[in-house]
């Protein structure tokens, strides 16, 4: 139920306050609270965001509250231990944040205008550079997965003009770097291809860009078309008394285009 910003504001004020009582009680009196790390909780942390993201591709709302709910559990159990560590509070995390959001948006706190949200990204950053960062590029963690890296690389070059006026000519990069994949595969020189398949990866993601869609997640609903005929195609085999490992493979062509049917 949808609620007044008043009412929303507040409530949210009480729930947090909770969380930050209970947080202190745990790591006070909870054996395994107690002995976690900021090193501890990071891989815990990645494996958080990657349910999230789950509920997210498959819009399960529920259980993108509860993701969601874990994955402010850590920022807060991370903030919780930089006050201990005395190395910054909650509230100073929180105001940073805040301060930042405000700078970077002088079109809403100062009387800078804007045109549309391209003019605001190219805004955002600008200002970023004024805030000491070395580079256009220097903001894109180096662990992030390659296709999302892509992605922020691209969007990031994009917001200073380094971008393709029109789709047609991204196509064109498109084909022209499949051709120089296709050489390099004459040649039978496995660096160049490796390195040519990567141009080719770069340039499709690119090209996704334009058509309006998310390359990773694109790819991640095709990961999951494919394992769910895949283990349709099993089942089909077992009900026709088959011995799946054993079928040829136009047999498993033939259960795959079965699948699809149905």
């Amino acid at each position: 139920m949808q609620q007044n910003n008043t009412t929303y504001i507040t409530n949210a004020k009480e729930a947090f306050g909770r969380l930050l009582t209970i947080m202190g009680e745990l790591r006070a009196q909870c054996p395994w609270d107690k002995k976690q790390t900021i090193h501890t909780l990071r891989t815990l942390t990645i494996e958080e965001l990657y349910e999230l993201t789950d509920s997210i591709i498959t819009e399960d709302w529920k259980g993108i509250q509860e993701e969601l709910g874990d994955v402010l559990l850590h920022l807060v159990f991370y903030s919780h231990i930089g006050n201990e560590q005395q190395k910054f509070t909650t509230a100073q995390m929180i105001h940073a944040v805040c301060d930042k959001l405000v700078f970077r948006h002088p079109h809403i706190y100062s009387n800078v205008k804007v045109a549309n949200d391209y003019d605001v990204m190219r805004n955002w950053e600008k200002l970023k550079l004024k805030e000491g960062k070395t580079g256009i590029l220097a903001g894109v963690p180096k662990g992030l997965p390659a296709i999302v890296k892509a992605i922020r690389l691209q969007d990031k070059a994009k917001q200073i003009g380094f971008e393709w006026e029109n789709i047609a000519d991204v196509y064109k990069k498109v084909e022209e770097e499949l051709l120089e994949l296709e050489e390099a595969k004459q040649q039978n020189n496995i660096t160049a291809i490796e390195d040519e398949f990567g141009d080719v990866m770069f340039s499709l993601i690119n090209y996704a860009r334009f058509l309006k869609i998310d390359a990773e997640t694109a790819l991640e609903k095709t990961n999951r078309k494919f394992i769910d005929r895949f283990n349709k195609m099993e089942l089909l085999a077992k009900n026709k008394n088959l011995v799946f490992e054993t079928l040829t493979l136009t047999e498993m062509d033939n259960l795959w285009n079965e699948v699809k049917k149905q």
